[in-house]
């Protein structure tokens, strides 16, 4: 591919000027990103970073030629970049990838007659770049991490719920705090119950596809013509061919250790009481969020006010988060998840109040 090139010869209006100075910023700021990011890495994704830090300082120098006399006065890049700029700096994780894996999707060269297509398709392989690092990333996040975000927003939207469903059927605010308590616990225990079950169920069915280890010692005594070793090979994934073979190599040498093949030990998933725990804590935190303004011993309308912008601001949060862990545009993630959530009580609100008024 031809390096880049300005065209010298096309005049140049302010709008295109302060354009493309602002190009130039974004540019220059994107390349700080990644070489911030690579930082903080080794290895392999150190290379990566430094190889997108140099892609976007060629851009940067082509904007830079383009503008030539007319550059100007550095300008601070947009603000979304440097705010990917200040997550670089103060944590560097999967979070200001999965940002920067948008702001490449989002580039403004596709659409601009001023861009050549090899910027374009630049921005839009970094793209790609960006989200295979992120994946890698994700990866790496904890599954405790996951539950703390998911467990937590779970306890947000159904205490909110039930809290404020209490609350509509007119009940005195010391009843909607007594109901929100036994809310938190039901549905923390619950959830810990759940958690337990499902680790444990998974560490059963694993444990269950283990290798049998005595299954070697009676590798002797097999009949070498039926050779039904072979279907034990075939039985862990191996191709007829390739059973064969191994099969005939044990029979030939009698190395009766490699009798059953190996496999990669499974992961059991960690310790069934710990998901259950880790599960009750979570859960919990979220659902005593709604809880706090009854405690402080405020009445219905003040309490529900209140409790209705702590959820709301901790939604906003978890939705984020979870938007960024999935890899879409955290803005989004956030405001669907504030819907969903308010949505839920309002319903519930209105299913106590209608109950009120029956009752």
């Amino acid at each position: 591919m031809s390096p880049l090139s300005t065209d010298p010869q096309r005049p140049a209006s302010r709008r295109q000027i302060k354009r493309w100075r602002r190009y130039l910023a974004n540019e220059r700021a994107e390349a700080a990103v990644y070489r911030e990011l690579a930082q903080r890495r080794n290895g392999e994704e150190r290379e990566i970073l430094l190889a997108l830090a140099d892609a976007e300082s060629r851009h940067e120098n082509y904007w830079r030629d383009k503008l030539g006399h007319d550059i100007g006065m550095p300008q601070q890049p947009n603000l979304a970049t440097r705010f990917y700029g200040l997550m670089a700096r103060r944590f560097g994780s999967v979070f200001t990838l999965a940002l920067m894996q948008t702001a490449e999707n989002r580039t403004p060269y596709l659409s601009d007659a001023d861009a050549p297509e090899q910027i374009a398709a630049d921005e839009q392989i970094h793209a790609e770049v960006v989200r295979g690092l992120a994946a890698r990333g994700r990866e790496k996040l904890s599954g405790s991490f996951r539950a703390a975000v998911f467990g937590a927003n779970d306890g947000l939207v159904s205490n909110l719920a039930l809290v404020l469903g209490v609350m509509g059927s007119g009940v005195a605010p010391n009843v909607v705090l007594l109901t929100g308590i036994s809310g938190l616990l039901a549905g923390a225990l619950s959830m810990a119950a759940g958690e337990y079950i499902s680790v444990r169920s998974q560490q059963e069915l694993l444990e269950a596809a283990r290798p049998n280890g005595d299954a070697h010692e009676v590798v002797p005594q097999l009949d070498v013509d039926a050779n039904e070793l072979a279907l034990v090979y075939r039985a862990r994934g191996m191709s007829a061919e390739e059973a064969e073979k191994q099969a005939a190599a044990v029979f030939h040498t009698q190395e009766t250790v490699e009798a059953v093949p190996e496999v990669a030990e499974p992961d059991l998933g960690g310790s069934p009481w710990s998901a259950a725990i880790s599960s009750f804590v979570f859960f919990a935190s979220g659902a005593f969020l709604p809880l706090i303004p009854f405690i402080f011993g405020a009445g219905n309308l003040v309490g529900g006010v209140i409790a209705l912008l702590l959820v709301s601001l901790a939604l906003l949060l978890t939705g984020g988060v979870t938007g960024l862990i999935s890899g879409k545009p955290p803005l989004y993630r956030a405001l669907r998840q504030l819907v969903i959530g308010l949505g839920a009580a309002a319903i519930t609100f209105g299913l106590g109040a209608l109950f009120g008024l029956i009752l």
